[in-house]
């Protein structure tokens, strides 16, 4: 499963990266392929519950912060945190109609 998933380090999941075209896949791989990504797919929600957690603490510290500097610092990482949310939504999303395809 390795050659069909990359490990994205800012999102902290693998996601897919095919080299040929989905139906070029013989149909035991497609399978295998979209068993290991509802695996995947599974861990997103956990994911973005560990990142809601690190935001909710960094937003703690905003409402004591006093330096303007550590402030916008604390800013930053909590829009880059929400960022990354947005995106595995949009994995989790995106990519259900191949996780519904397993149970057809």
């Amino acid at each position: 499963m390795v050659d069909f998933f990359i490990y994205n380090e800012r999102l902290g999941i693998p996601i897919p990266a095919f080299n040929k075209e989905w139906d070029d896949y013989s149909k035991e791989t497609q399978q295998m392929i979209l068993f290991h990504w509802e695996k995947i797919r599974g861990s997103i929600p956990d994911r973005i519950k560990d990142l809601e957690e690190l935001i909710n603490e960094k937003q703690a510290m905003l409402s004591d912060e006093g330096d303007f500097n550590k402030s916008c610092e604390l800013n930053s990482e909590i829009a880059e945190l929400a960022s990354i949310i947005n995106d595995l939504w949009l994995w989790y999303r995106t990519n259900q109609d191949i996780s519904e395809k397993i149970h057809m």
